[in-house]
Parts: C-alpha cells; sequence; structure tokens
C-alpha cells in the first residue's frame, strides 16, 4: 500500500487555512471567498432601481413607503470560484534530491485540502507537452481521498511545452477562476510568455516555482557531461567557482522575471526551495506571499 501524501495531523493543521485570491468571479453559490458581484447571499451590498422582471421579494418596502418608488436591495454573493491546479509532470520535475516531483504531489495534495475543507471546487490538471486527463471535487473533506490516490498515481515523464498547455487550457476551461501553477517552470522554450497569456485572458495566477538546491546551485566541479532530463541531449562544461556563480545569477534572474510578471498581472509568485519541508512552505512562504491564510 502507497504511503499517503499527508498524514493526519498535518492535515488537522490545515483546517484552520484557506485560500486565497483578489479578484472577483462569477461563480457558483457558496464557498468562502467574498465576491463584488451582486445577487442572492446574506451581506447587504447596495441599492438599485427596480426593473420588470426583477424579484418583488428583494424590495425595499420600507424605501418605498417614504420615497413612493421601487427600489431593489442587493446582497453580496458568496461564489464558489474553480481553483484550479496546473501540476507538472514533466520530467525535469523528477530530478532533485529530494524529489522534486513527490514534493509537487505533496504540496497541492495540501492545497487541495484546504479548497475541499473551504467548499471549493477543486480541479487538478496535470500537464507536459499538453493537457493529461484531470480530476475534479468539490463539497468538503471528505471528496479528498480520491484527488490523493489520483495524485499518487501520477508519474514525472515527457518534456514541457508551456505555449501548447496555455493555449490547450484556455480553450477547455474558458471560465475564469484562481490558477494555481506548480512547476520548476523549465521549458526549452520561453515559459514566461504563456504564462502571461493566461493571466491576460483573466485568470488569477498563483506561481508556485519548485526548485531543488542542485537546480540553483549545482555543486559539482571539474569537466563535466550533462544531460537534459527532457530532451536527452547532452553537452561538456568545466565547472569552477565562476561557472557556478554565473548559473546562479542566471536562475535568480529568471526566477525574478517570473514573479514580475506574475506580480504586474495582479497574481502571486512564490519560490519553494523541495530543501524545506512542504508544512514549513506551507506556513511560511505561501502564507507570507498571501496566497492562504
Amino acid at each position: 500500500m502507497a504511503e499517503a501524501l499527508i498524514d493526519r495531523q498535518f492535515l488537522e493543521r490545515l483546517e484552520r487555512l484557506t485560500i486565497h485570491w483578489q479578484k472577483s468571479f462569477q461563480g457558483l453559490v457558496g464557498g468562502h471567498n467574498a465576491s463584488r458581484f451582486s445577487g442572492s447571499g446574506q451581506e447587504f451590498l447596495d441599492h438599485r432601481g427596480f426593473h420588470q422582471g426583477d424579484d418583488l421579494r428583494a424590495v425595499n418596502w420600507r424605501a418605498y413607503m417614504r420615497l413612493e418608488r421601487l427600489i431593489l436591495k442587493l446582497f453580496q454573493v458568496e461564489p464558489r470560484v474553480p481553483v484550479r491546479f496546473l501540476l507538472d509532470t514533466s520530467s525535469s520535475m523528477a530530478t532533485g534530491d529530494p524529489d522534486k516531483f513527490e514534493y509537487a504531489r505533496k504540496l497541492a495534495a495540501a492545497l487541495c485540502y484546504v479548497g475541499l475543507v473551504r467548499l471549493e471546487t477543486i480541479l487538478i490538471q496535470p500537464f507536459r507537452d499538453g493537457l493529461l486527463d484531470p480530476i475534479s471535487a468539490g463539497g468538503g473533506r471528505h471528496r479528498f481521498q480520491p484527488i490523493a490516490e489520483f495524485m499518487q498515481g501520477l508519474k514525472a515523464d515527457g518534456r514541457t511545452d508551456f505555449l501548447q498547455v496555455s493555449r490547450k487550457f484556455l480553450a477547455e476551461y474558458p471560465q475564469r477562476g484562481l490558477l494555481i501553477i506548480i512547476s520548476d517552470f523549465l521549458d526549452d522554450r520561453d515559459a514566461e510568455k504563456p504564462l502571461q497569456y493566461l493571466a491576460d485572458f483573466g485568470h488569477e495566477v498563483f506561481l508556485i516555482h519548485l526548485w531543488s538546491e542542485q537546480d540553483r546551485r549545482p555543486p559539482w566541479t571539474g569537466e563535466l557531461e550533462v544531460e537534459d532530463a527532457e530532451t536527452g541531449q547532452t553537452s561538456k562544461m568545466n565547472f569552477d567557482d565562476e561557472a557556478r556563480d554565473a548559473y546562479t545569477a542566471s536562475f535568480d534572474a529568471y526566477a525574478g522575471a517570473v514573479r514580475q510578471m506574475a506580480l504586474r498581472k495582479g497574481g502571486k509568485y512564490v519560490g519553494v526551495s523541495t530543501s524545506i519541508p512542504v508544512e514549513e512552505a506551507i506556513f511560511g512562504q505561501l502564507m507570507l506571499a498571501r496566497g492562504i491564510y
């Protein structure tokens, strides 16, 4: 029997959290994040004039007695906004120590549980160079087990193609919502522009950038033959302290560019090293980024 992605003690700590987003999305009634769209609800929002076809039950009759005209009461809706996860299952995720893919699955499982407890509608969409079969759930914590079993069955393989993934995602999911992307964002082609397309379409993006310490600062020295985990291509290089510093600076510049894009588009970004325990990342970096609270 496979080991559980998250233990019971961790799940109990997650019960107190809520996934947070900034934008107002028109969603289904339910959930625990307020929207600025008007409709039926409990919290008063505003008044407007009555129009033919409006529900008479929403008329402010006290105002009518004073003003002798029909005024409608509007209340704030709590929408069940779709919370979708794009989970990178490409070969590069299976590298590093600890393994980035195992870390990503645990992190995704934890966030899914938080959403389910808060009655959000959750969708896990694995991807490589395209979209794989997804799974969705909603309606409470008792829906978590199928999500956990689904993620335990995923394998890391193949190449990443963010351009194809973004195109297919926008075609498949036209309803705007919160989009949490968990990836190392390694792609032979540009990953920044396809991520920007997702934000420009109207999704609120929350980018969780995973890396191992070897990804950011390789520890090796001397003449090396390096193999790309996704393409299998090899190249030879002479690695010394100067080359290592240049490599780390390039990695940090790329991570900074992805972060700035997310913030510029009204989203969030958090970089997480797999050397940090998942629980510490949840209650540390993700809370500081206001992705959860």
